[in-house]
């Protein structure tokens, strides 16, 4: 094969004597002589048959442009660092076996398909398809990197070490991942994970295969986790605990709804797709992440090994002294805890099963008689009121407390303006942020329901529950009215409410607020429209759910005169000069503040409610189902709320004078705190209720 030469004339500088050149005329050289073409003019000759530019790279004497031939030597000198190094993006088909030895690289001078010698490096293009075809996008890719690190080694060579850089990132991110918000701070990323120090050390002894199959696994393990501590994060944030994996998948389609209600159905689909597409990332990239440095190790054996060695010593030693960097350990072993942790949940929840199954078929009450309870009550015209998310932040939180206390002064003047008095405490509720069925039912049941499983069993069954206590009686009529509820509610039975009035039984035309169907002035108007106001046979036993203090707390209802509430239209120019939900959503401060407004118009439509339609026998038990979500109560905030009963005749309010609780509608910070649990069996046995288990 012959080369065309330079039309360039260099130096001679080795001393060999330069071949004369031809004085014009002179006869034409033999054979063995060839005379300089300039490129483009040389044809090829009937013994060499003509090349396509396209089928091969120039040679090493080809002509090349000046510039162009000095600088060949330094970037093949690049791209030999570059695709040595390890930086390129490795697919394991080149990389090293895991002892020392690499593959044979077909694009390589030396290997297998390669120049023989020539010197030239030669790019790896696609390689062909049984069909002829270019092998697919996996071999234009490989070319277009051939190409960058070619033209660009110093890029190329960035770009790699950057995209190795960001994956290490990656993974000691889901590693060191806490599942608080409130720990993510530097100090929690600044650890050395014995994990990182196993998985190297593995990486190390096993083939190339092996290793890849081992790499890909635990990318995909980390990437699970990595979801799940997603979650965890949300579930404290919202609900003031862990995710549970077993229990927890029910909750995602009321989520949805809330969804929805909030920031419309194409702002909540939005959502949804999002939360999919950041699912399948973080699985994709993790796991990606993973078998890049697990290649990357394996290819840098000797340094590697002495790495992997050091991590090892610097973990040990901190583990054993306990060194700490701002109270956060530096030897960690998170990732192990948190799947001790998980275990342990899901082995607790399982077992958790059985045992409520049998907590909840025992009773104290279960076979009291009729006429034995609630005996101090008879005649009474009773109400149980929940108020959304009314925690005791409410009443003690800087922001919130003066606007809430000075609204409960103020409603406790009108009560006592009106003959009546109250008393208040504290309860703990059983949940935290949401899923306010929990508390209900807790405080209802007199059982500790803290999850769905403990929900789903006790209202399958047949435990005594305050209405039902009075249901039992006879001598109560027991109704509900619950705004919350928008489609068939099968736990009416469970909780012996007779009548059942919900969103689609008051008659509301007004517009929703956010999550809230009807503000709390409308759903009481309309309880004594439909109800309370109608004569009936025997006392009632009501059961009321506000639920406008719900967040996301915007737009809030303001209260309108009592004579203009009529369907509820008039609330349409309040909700829509009311506050939109993105406006506070994001903020603390301003979801705090208009959380507490929030507050204040629900205890003043109640208070309002009773002054005007109560009598002389009306008793009022009111309360919290739970405390308001993490960026309003603040991280690690108790589970107490506020409870009140309210009535007329004193000797109502004499049965519990031992219980110590606060006069008026504010507790004392110091007053009693129970369990929520605990109030029913307390109650059922200050008003005259006799045990029979």
């Amino acid at each position: 094969m012959s080369f065309t030469s330079s039309s360039r004339q260099l130096p001679n500088t080795d001393g060999t004597p330069e071949p004369e050149t031809p004085e014009p005329g002179a006869p034409s050289p033999g054979p063995e002589q060839t005379t300089p073409v300039p490129d483009g003019e040389r044809t090829p000759s009937a013994a060499e048959p003509a090349h396509d530019a396209t089928d091969t790279e120039p040679g090493p004497d080809a002509a090349v442009p000046e510039g162009e031939r000095e600088a060949s030597s330094p970037a093949t000198e690049e791209h030999t660092e570059a695709s040595g190094g390890g930086e390129a993006a490795d697919d394991g088909d080149g990389g090293d076996d895991g002892d020392g030895r690499r593959d044979a690289d077909p694009a390589s001078p030396s290997g297998p398909g390669g120049n023989g010698g020539e010197g030239v490096e030669r790019d790896a293009g696609p390689v062909p398809a049984a069909d002829g075809s270019d092998g697919g996008s996996a071999g234009e890719a490989a070319a277009a990197g051939g190409w960058l690190r070619r033209r660009y080694p110093v890029v190329a060579r960035v770009l790699a070490w950057t995209v190795t850089g960001l994956a290490a990132a990656l993974v000691l991110f889901a590693l060191l991942m806490p599942s608080h918000a409130d720990q993510f701070h530097p100090a929690q990323f600044l650890r050395v994970p014995v994990e990182a120090v196993f998985g190297a050390a593995l990486v190390l002894v096993l083939p190339r295969r092996p290793r890849i199959a081992v790499a890909v696994v635990a990318g995909l393990a980390l990437g699970v986790l990595t979801v799940l501590n997603l979650l965890d994060v949300g579930f404290n944030e919202y609900l003031g605990r862990g995710f549970n994996v077993v229990l927890d998948w029910a909750l995602f389609s009321d989520a949805q709804a809330y969804l929805q209600d909030t920031f419309g159905r194409g702002g909540a689909l939005g959502i949804a797709v999002l939360a999919v597409v950041l699912v399948i990332a973080v699985l994709a990239l993790i796991t990606l992440s993973v078998v890049r440095l697990g290649n990357l190790v394996a290819r840098n054996h000797e340094v590697a090994t002495r790495a992997t060695l050091v991590a090892a010593i610097v973990w040990v030693t901190c583990a054993a002294l306990g060194v700490q960097v701002t109270g956060v350990p530096i030897a960690s072993e998170h990732v192990a805890l948190a799947l001790q942790d998980r275990a342990h949940r899901v082995r607790d929840t399982i077992r958790d099963e059985a045992e409520f199954a049998k907590i909840a078929k025992k009773d104290t009450f279960a076979n009291t008689p009729p006429d034995q309870l609630l005996t101090d009550l008879r005649g009474k015209d009773m109400m149980i009121t929940f108020i959304e998310s009314y925690g005791r932040s409410a009443i003690e939180d800087p922001v919130m407390a003066p606007g809430v206390d000075a609204t409960l002064t103020a409603e406790n003047k009108k009560l006592t303006g009106a003959g009546f008095a109250a008393k208040s405490g504290w309860l703990t509720s059983a949940t935290y942020g949401g899923s306010s069925w929990l508390g209900h039912s807790t405080f209802l049941s007199g059982l500790w329901i803290n999850n769905q499983q403990r929900y789903r069993t006790v209202t399958a069954g047949d435990h005594l529950t305050l209405p039902g206590a009075f249901e039992k009686t006879g001598d109560w009529d027991t109704v509900g009215v619950m705004p919350g509820v928008q489609k068939a509610w099968p736990e009416q039975k469970f909780y012996g409410i007779d009548k059942l009035y919900d969103s689609r039984d008051l008659g509301y035309q007004g517009p929703k607020f956010s999550w809230s169907t009807m503000p709390d002035q409308y759903a009481l108007t309309a309880f004594e429209r439909l109800v309370h106001g109608k004569k009936h046979d025997k006392p009632l036993m009501s059961t009321v759910i506000l639920t406008s203090s719900h967040q996301p707390w915007a737009p809030i209802p303001k209260t309108v005169p009592q004579d203009q509430v009529g369907d509820g239209s008039v609330y349409d120019a309040i909700e829509k000069a009311g506050k939109r939900p993105g406006d506070i959503i994001t903020s603390s401060q301003k979801s705090k503040e208009e959380y507490g407004r929030s507050i204040q118009y629900s205890v003043t439509s109640l208070i309002d409610y009773l002054v005007k339609y109560g009598s002389k026998d009306t008793v009022l038990i009111f309360l919290g189902d739970h405390q308001p979500i993490a960026r309003v109560s603040g991280n690690h905030a108790s589970r107490d709320v506020p409870v009140s009963i309210v009535a007329k005749d004193p000797k109502v309010l004499d049965r519990i004078a031992d219980w110590g609780w606060t006069d008026g509608l504010q507790p004392e910070h110091g007053a009693p705190v129970w369990k929520m649990s605990a109030f029913r069996d307390r109650f059922l046995t200050s008003y005259g209720s006799t045990p029979h288990s």
